[in-house]
């Protein structure tokens, strides 16, 4: 990186996996597509991104993603529907599914050969300039400020690589990339070293890389030279080890709860919890819970013996 500040316009979305663990869901439509209330995860990610100051959403998709791209695209049909039938509200919602100014980017990751392989797969769209990766799967409720708007503010002042890391019982530690750190500030620590997958034994701490990350182009350059790692596939936690030994990548606590929608049990989760902040439903379905599940302060495992 030179010393001038530089700024984080695009964001790549690895989006080509299968989505097994969502079958036959996932069978015709793509698991980024699985709605949260009323929002694909995959919108949830790309306003994420656009809060951010992202203006360029790059998708990495595969064949069968075509879904993702319809829906990022006009409806021209469906537009002038809603505005002859008066629907203002519905037909600013479709609109504002990419608000103007905001560019979208489809590249095809013609083989599954990991994150690192589908990050690859947009060097020619990012260019030479740092870009963020967000992963639809890990839906992250930062509140006031998203995951990825707290790391760029970190990035504007750092002007590094930096990862998305949490705390996470080390009995997970097979599920993540685990790093070990130095702690430099509030949230921020220096990355010492990083880790694909390891049995807890081998973890070097608690502290997971989830699905947000904010690289330098030096990235792409590491990724064209690494071995097929862990299940055969291109590991993009082994190219950002390469890159931990010519450059400073820091780690940040993000502010806010992760939902891991890669799994049925997260994505259940997070649809509760996002329907109870719902402004159209949160009283109504707060109501259901207590009539299903009882209230003062009677036992929900109890009420479900009973339903």
């Amino acid at each position: 990186m030179s010393s001038k500040e530089t700024r984080i316009t695009k964001a790549v979305f690895p989006v080509a996996g299968m989505g097994t663990r969502f079958l036959p869901a996932t069978k015709a439509n793509p698991k980024e597509m699985l709605p949260v209330v009323d929002k694909p995860l995959i919108q949830y990610a790309a306003e994420e991104a656009i809060a951010a100051g992202v203006d360029e959403l790059i998708f990495v998709t595969s064949s069968s993603k075509r879904a993702i791209e319809d829906h990022f695209d006009k409806n021209y049909e469906m537009e002038a529907e809603l505005a002859a039938k008066g629907k203002i509200d519905l037909l600013n919602l479709v609109r504002d599914v990419v608000p103007k100014g905001v560019s979208c980017v489809y590249v095809r990751q013609a083989e599954a050969l990991g994150l690192g392989h589908a990050v690859l797969c947009a060097k020619s769209i990012v260019g030479n300039e740092p870009f963020a990766v967000i992963l639809a799967d890990d839906l992250i409720d930062g509140g006031n400020a998203s995951c990825m708007q707290q790391m760029v503010a970190a990035f504007n002042e750092k002007q590094c690589s930096i990862l998305g890391v949490e705390k996470i019982p080390i009995e997970y530690s097979h599920k993540y990339g685990m790093i070990s750190s130095e702690e430099i500030g509030d949230r921020l620590s220096r990355i010492k070293s990083i880790i694909e997958k390891p049995d807890p034994a081998d973890a070097p701490s608690d502290l997971a890389v989830v699905g947000r990350y904010i690289l330098t182009p030096r990235i792409f350059g590491l990724l064209e030279t690494t071995p097929r790692g862990a299940g055969g596939e291109i590991q993009l936690t082994d190219a950002i080890d390469a890159l931990l030994k010519e450059e400073e990548v820091l780690a940040y606590q993000f502010k806010g709860k992760r939902y891991d929608c890669g799994s049925k049990l997260g994505y259940l989760k997070a649809s509760i919890d996002y329907a109870l902040q719902h402004p159209e439903l949160a009283d109504d379905f707060t109501e259901y819970l207590k009539k299903r599940f009882g209230q003062n302060g009677g036992r929900i495992e109890d009420s479900i013996k009973r339903a």
